[in-house]
């Protein structure tokens, strides 16, 4: 019998994917998949590298892991993913109970790299970051009934304050016609929602095809019979394209939902970011959604104390979000990364101004978001089906305008019974802080 192994993913959903399609190789190699790290023969923790929050995430896993290695509860331990490939042998060196350690690239090799790492033959393998693999056959991570469809990989808009295009590589699309079979056998497996991803999906196809065409991957994708719900994340708003808008408005099982990171709204924070616009043109592309879809759901993220932002600049970010009125919104405060520009600019903001003017933005939001959430008191939303409390005889779910893992949550009773990952209408009663309440309207 092959080795058990334990998979750690941490990290954002392209990780997730990464992980997916390793798992799928491991399977095929003959190894033991194990739901769990503890009694491994081998854990790989496949991390996250992007912001000092998650680097200190895959830290403490490692760590964790480490415990269980002298308590003789697992075997070896492989780090591999974004903070293996940013810090390489810094790992070995500081943590050197750990066995190996493998950059992006190896991900494509996993199952040689795995057993030379048993062998004892390899201890650390750092390939061209362009050898990640895209495409595969993948062990689905997520529910059955939703995934993660993710189109490209790396980035190439080198924001100041971000790691990304170091860590992961310049900006790589997929060829369309593999995106479209790989959705074609997600559908036929069962999933009913696609939630499309990648470092930047409104540049999708860029770089192949010599224009953004992601408006033409969702006319493809909305042929697909069996799907129900098609989501978009991480749409940088430079490429919010009147065909873009036009295909999200004409295609029925494009959701209308745009997760949009602005990051900013001060015209002088965003050039310092490396990023475009200003108050004005960012409220104009919202407006410009709206006009398209009045009931575009939109989500967005923000960065507070970016070096040099002002009282004056922060008073902008604040009116911003009262003018945008975000259905979503989260907001960060600074981290500064590690070879980034941004790491050497001047006029640091200090660490609890930075966090008190995100916790000022998210006072802000959540006023918004309250009167968003009694605004659908008495309407009736399409949902999907996540749970079921047998103790409450009660259902747990998400709305349309909800993305799985990210944002908030239904509960609600039926007269029927109902199974996991169906879509049912549900009339709203109430609301519960961030969540709704509702009855199922047959």
């Amino acid at each position: 019998m092959h080795e058990k192994i334990g998979f750690i993913s941490l990290g954002c959903p392209k990780n997730q994917v990464d992980s997916e399609l390793m798992l799928e190789k491991l399977d095929a190699a003959g190894f033991q998949i194990i739901d769990t790290a503890y009694g491994a023969d081998i854990v790989i923790i496949n991390t996250c590298g992007f912001i000092e929050a998650a680097k200190q995430e895959a830290i403490d896993n490692i760590l964790q892991m480490v415990e269980y290695k002298e308590d003789g509860a697992v075997g070896k331990i492989i780090v591999i993913g974004c903070l293996a490939e940013r810090y390489r042998d810094e790992i070995l060196k500081e943590i050197p109970e750990v066995d190996a350690v493998g950059g992006l690239g190896v991900n494509g090799d996993i199952v040689e790299f795995v057993n030379n790492v048993i062998k004892g033959t390899e201890k650390s393998r750092y390939p061209e970051k362009e050898k990640l693999p895209l495409c595969g056959k993948r062990i689905l991570t997520t529910p059955s009934h939703w995934a993660y469809l993710k189109i490209s990989d790396g980035c190439s808009n080198c924001c100041t304050y971000c790691a990304i295009p170091s860590i992961r590589g310049p900006f790589r699309s997929r060829k369309k016609e593999d995106i479209i079979l790989e959705a074609k056998a997600l559908a036929q497996s069962g999933v009913r929602e696609l939630i499309v991803i990648a470092q930047d999906t409104t540049r999708y196809g860029d770089d192949i095809y010599g224009k953004p065409c992601l408006h033409e991957l969702l006319y493809e994708l909305n042929k697909i019979e069996e799907l129900e719900w098609i989501r978009l994340l991480y749409c940088y708003p430079d490429r919010i394209t009147d065909s873009l808008l036009e295909a999200m408005r004409d295609c029925e099982k494009v959701l209308h939902y745009i997760d949009l990171p602005l990051q900013h709204a001060s015209g002088k924070i965003l050039k310092a970011m490396n990023r475009h616009g200003d108050h004005k043109s960012l409220l104009a592309l919202i407006e410009k959604i709206r006009s398209y879809m009045p009931d575009c759901i939109l989500r967005t993220t923000f960065i507070t104390g970016f070096p040099g932002e002002t009282e004056e600049d922060f008073e902008i970010l604040s009116q911003f979000v009262n003018d945008a009125r975000f259905d979503r919104l989260g907001c960060f405060s600074y981290s500064p990364e590690d070879g980034t520009p941004a790491e050497k600019l001047p006029d640091r903001v200090d660490a609890e101004t930075a966090v008190r003017r995100g916790e000022i933005i998210m006072e802000q939001q959540y006023g918004i978001f309250t009167d968003k959430l009694e605004a659908l008191l008495g309407k009736t939303v399409r949902c999907v089906i996540e749970g079921y409390d047998p103790y409450s005889d009660s259902y747990s779910g998400r709305t349309w305008m909800d993305a799985p893992e990210i944002d908030s949550g239904i509960n609600f009773v039926s007269e029927k019974e109902l199974g996991i990952g169906e879509t049912v209408d549900v009339l709203i009663t109430a609301t519960d802080e961030y969540d709704l309440i509702g009855t199922a309207d047959f």
